[in-house]
């Protein structure tokens, strides 16, 4: 299966949060399993910690390397893919990790249940 990791779901993972379901962590361990993270994500992470409303680590892109995750960039068809969905969730970078994943044909990894809303295949949590 092809996870793709929302905000919270990549911390929880990273600071092992009890947050995150049995479930999601036995997905995301397993090796078979490809783990995607958008660039969108580390975007909204380092924007959270510049207004010091989140603190991270240094060396934080080394730290997701090590995690053998895959990084998604953003293409001009995610872009476009954006205008084309409804105004169920009104936050940039969830639209955006919602384009991605239904361009891409990933799983979302998300305790937001407005990504329901969306045919974007989900893994709660």
């Amino acid at each position: 299966m092809n996870l793709f990791l929302d905000t919270h779901i990549l911390l929880w993972w990273l600071d092992d949060n009890r947050l995150l379901s049995r479930q999601a962590r036995d997905a995301i361990a397993t090796t078979e399993n490809l783990i995607f993270v958008s660039v969108a994500v580390i975007w909204e992470i380092r924007i959270k910690q510049a207004l010091g409303k989140l603190e991270i680590p240094q060396d934080f892109l080394t730290t997701l390397k090590r995690q053998g995750f895959e990084i998604l960039s953003i293409t001009a068809n995610h872009a476009y893919k954006v205008g084309e969905l409804p105004m169920h969730h009104r936050d940039p970078f969830d639209r955006m990790l919602i384009a991605q994943a239904m361009e891409e044909g990933l799983t979302i990894v998300t305790h937001d249940q407005l990504f329901k809303k969306y045919a974007a295949p989900i893994m709660e949590v």
